[in-house]
Parts: C-alpha cells; sequence; structure tokens
C-alpha cells in the first residue's frame, strides 16, 4: 500500500470522519437560551486577568488589525476585521467587570449580548480566524487578539457554542485518544507497517530513551512516511529514542475547540509518557498547534517547570545540522520556497532554523513577499479546516497564499506542518493548482550523507 492510496480524511463519512449535518447542529447541550448566554458570560468575565484586561483598555480603534487579516483582506467585510472578533467577548468585559462597569450596567450603556449574537459570532471566532497572529504582530498597541480569539472560545465551550465539526473532532480526540481516529493500536500498526515498507528500525515502548518522538493524527493517516522519516534520522544520528503508545497523539484539538480540560488531558498524556521513559527530549511533530499547546503551554498545564525539553522538528533539525550531528548532502538543487507555519514562526520565534536547512541542502531560496513572521497564512488553522461551512471563506483566504507562492516562481514549496500540508493539498485540488506542499523533513531525511 502506497502513501498515495491513503485518502485526504475526506470520505463518505466526512472530512476526519466527522459526518457532516443535514443541517447546522451548533449547539451541544440541552439549556435553555438564557442559561447559554450567561453561561458564556460567566466564562468570559472568569478569563480575564490584569493582561486580558489592559488589552480590552488599549485598543485605539486604529483599523490597522483588519489590513494583516486575510478573511477581511479576501472579502472587505468589516466584521472580519480582528478586533470586532473579540467584540462580544469585549461587551461582557466592559458591562461586568470594567474600571466603569457599574456605570455601564446602571445606565444600560452596554446591553447584554443575546444568543443570536452568540451564534452569530461562531463564524468570527471558529470559521473566518485562524488564531494566525498576524494582527497581534502588527497592532501598534501590542494587543494579543489571537490570545483573546482563544480565551473566547473557552467561554463559547462551556456555553456548547461549538461548530459541530469541531466539537466532534475534539470529542473523539477525547474519548479515543486522537481526533482522527489514530487510536493506539492504528498507530502501532502504522509503525509496524512503515518499518516494514522503508526497512527502518523502529523504537516502540521503550521503558528508558533520551528521546520521546510524537506524531499529528494528519501524518498517521494522510503523510504515514512521516513515521519513517522520524525513524531513519533518529537512526541516522545514533540516539536513544522511542514512539510510546500511551503518548504519541501531539494533535490537540482541546486547544483549538476551547475546551480547557480536553487540552489538558491531551497534553498531560505526552508530559506522563516523557516522565515515564526519562525522556530528556519531547520532540514535535511538523504540527504548528501542537508546538502551541506544548512548548508554550505544556508547563503551565503541567504546574510547574517541564522536567525535558520540548523542541519542534524544525527547531531540531536546524540546531543539528548546524552542530554536525545530522550530515546531509546539499541534493536540493532547486529553487525552494519556503511557507513559515504561524504557530511555530510567528506565534513560536522558530523562524531561521528552516532556513539553516535549507542553505544546508544546497537549496536556492526564493523567499515569498511577506516572509518569516510576517507570512500570510494557509487559511486552514485554529481548526477552520474542520468546519465545512468555513470552507467558501477558508478557499478565498488561501488564495493569497497562492499568489504569494506563484510570485516566488520556485520549482518547490516546502513546510513543516502538516496541517498547513492537508490545507494546501485540499486548496490544491479545488483551484486545480499545479503546486504541491513538501515536507521538510523529508527532504533532509532524502538528503541524509552516508
Amino acid at each position: 500500500m502506497s502513501e498515495g492510496t491513503l485518502p485526504l480524511l475526506e470520505t463518505e463519512g466526512g472530512r476526519f470522519g466527522i459526518k457532516k449535518p443535514q443541517q447546522r447542529y451548533d449547539l451541544q447541550g440541552d439549556m435553555p437560551d438564557a442559561e447559554r448566554v450567561e453561561t458564556a458570560m460567566r466564562h468570559f468575565v472568569r478569563d480575564f486577568g490584569a493582561v486580558a484586561a489592559t488589552y480590552m483598555e488599549s485598543c485605539i480603534h486604529c483599523g490597522i488589525c483588519a489590513e494583516a487579516c486575510p478573511f477581511y483582506v479576501q472579502t472587505g467585510d468589516p466584521k472580519y476585521s480582528p478586533i470586532w472578533k473579540i467584540e462580544p467577548f469585549k461587551q461582557a468585559y466592559k458591562r461586568e467587570v470594567g474600571p466603569f462597569a457599574i456605570f455601564m450596567r446602571a445606565l444600560n450603556l452596554k446591553r447584554k449580548v443575546t444568543l443570536k449574537e452568540l451564534e452569530d459570532w461562531q463564524e468570527l471566532i471558529f470559521d473566518s480566524c485562524t488564531t494566525c497572529g498576524r494582527c497581534t504582530l502588527i497592532c501598534p498597541m501590542g494587543i494579543d487578539i489571537a490570545s483573546l480569539v482563544g480565551l473566547a472560545r473557552h467561554g463559547m465551550h462551556k456555553a456548547g457554542l461549538v461548530p459541530h465539526e469541531l466539537w466532534a473532532t475534539a470529542e473523539r480526540g477525547e474519548r479515543e485518544g486522537s481526533p482522527l481516529g489514530a487510536t493506539p493500536d492504528v498507530f502501532a500498526d502504522r509503525v509496524e507497517w512503515m518499518g516494514d515498507e522503508n526497512d527502518v528500525e523502529m523504537h516502540m515502548n521503550l521503558d528508558q530513551a533520551d528521546v520521546l518522538v510524537t506524531l499529528s493524527s494528519i501524518e498517521i493517516q494522510k503523510y504515514p512516511q512521516a513515521i519513517a522519516h522520524m525513524a531513519k534520522l533518529l537512526n541516522h544520528m545514533g540516539m536513544s529514542w522511542t514512539f510510546r503508545t500511551d503518548g504519541y497523539e501531539a494533535t490537540n484539538f482541546g486547544l483549538l475547540s476551547g475546551n480547557a480540560d480536553w487540552q489538558k488531558d491531551m497534553s498531560m498524556k505526552l508530559i506522563n509518557a516523557a516522565i515515564a521513559c526519562k525522556a530528556q527530549l519531547l520532540l514535535l511533530p511538523e504540527c504548528g498547534h501542537a508546538y502551541s499547546a506544548m512548548r508554550w503551554s505544556g508547563a503551565n498545564i503541567y504546574g510547574k517547570p517541564l522536567p525535558f525539553k520540548v523542541r519542534h522538528i524544525s527547531e531540531f533539525l536546524g540546531e543539528h545540522i548546524a552542530d554536525g550531528s545530522i550530515r546531509v548532502k546539499q541534493g536540493l538543487n532547486t529553487t525552494v520556497t519556503y511557507h513559515d507555519p504561524c504557530q511555530v514562526a510567528r506565534r513560536g520565534g522558530a523562524i531561521e532554523a528552516p532556513r539553516v536547512v535549507l542553505q544546508a541542502l544546497g537549496a536556492e531560496i526564493h523567499e515569498m513577499k511577506e516572509n518569516r513572521g510576517m507570512n500570510w497564512c494557509c487559511g486552514g488553522g485554529g481548526g477552520v479546516y474542520s468546519n465545512h461551512r468555513a470552507d467558501p471563506l477558508r478557499y478565498k483566504a488561501f488564495q493569497i497564499k497562492m499568489r504569494q507562492v506563484e510570485e516566488t516562481e520556485a520549482d518547490m514549496l516546502l513546510t513543516s506542518c502538516s496541517n498547513c500540508r492537508i490545507t494546501f493539498d485540499d486548496g490544491q485540488a479545488h483551484f486545480h493548482w499545479d503546486k504541491t506542499a513538501h515536507s521538510l523533513l523529508e527532504a533532509v531525511v532524502d538528503n541524509l550523507a552516508d
């Protein structure tokens, strides 16, 4: 069975195996309308700390963030302005806990948010926001709008107001251990299959290893060669490493759906597995939101500093190519453009490592006009790809990415995020485009020196 025979996670059962509803089922639970609103607002208020409150008070309504958002740029619709996406969140703050809240309530200067507004708001924080952070980077007041959207999703989840497919995917992750059906048994089978097919030694469930290797559901189900690539790389380096069936799934749909409890459960599986095998390093796969969930939130979830390092695979490649422990040939003799994944580059700061890798491989790099921290999002992150109803809007946003790539006139497109890759694959099929996004890890493994 070759990789090309695998489905694009888009089957008769629906995207990610979640059946598309005949009508919109975007309410979870049976609570009365008034209770939904009250629950959402209560949890909005609960998430207000000093930092969020400062953000709420800092906006000068300049509108600069709008031009940073692909959904606004492609539609021209002011409702897609990033700062407008947190308006109900802002209303809750001003009415309930802001410095003038008592007057706002007494004089009814800030009316209560309605259920209809919250239902409509789903589109703004779940369908038309990838939490890419481009608006955050450009805001002259330093407002982290992307983080505020993430906090707002917490309240929406508590009120049962998450888009159906996103909620169902996250719930499956909590129930089965993987949002896309890559259960421990499925994962073990795929590891064995990739080991046999590629004649590579696999290390599974070792009691002790220096490196715990994790993967994303998209890689396991759609791009399983990533399993072999990880094994080949670490074997080449002579490292002590392992996959573990009690901690392998790096994708965290709890984070994307706004369910903090599910987010913690998914993260703790990796943390506990790394501790169990005494790992010194938890190696994250080509997945942007896996990087955000563990690299920058893992210690907060654990409640103390993690007893191991956390690195994205692109950081790992750049570091060890630079120190000579990964030896590569200059075999990538072509023009290459690199798509910076938002959560890895802009939100995470891992910007130069991929370029170290590409230079070592002998690539002629054609940078996109907007690159590194200011690169445009592919439009599918933040759970947006999960929501069928977001497809028309997402395709509009993707057209920016297409123009960026084409303007470079590069022969090859590389990235280090499987979620970006599947968004590119989907956009390629939708627009009958002739560009394919390839894996940075794959490029390295294909050019390992003997």
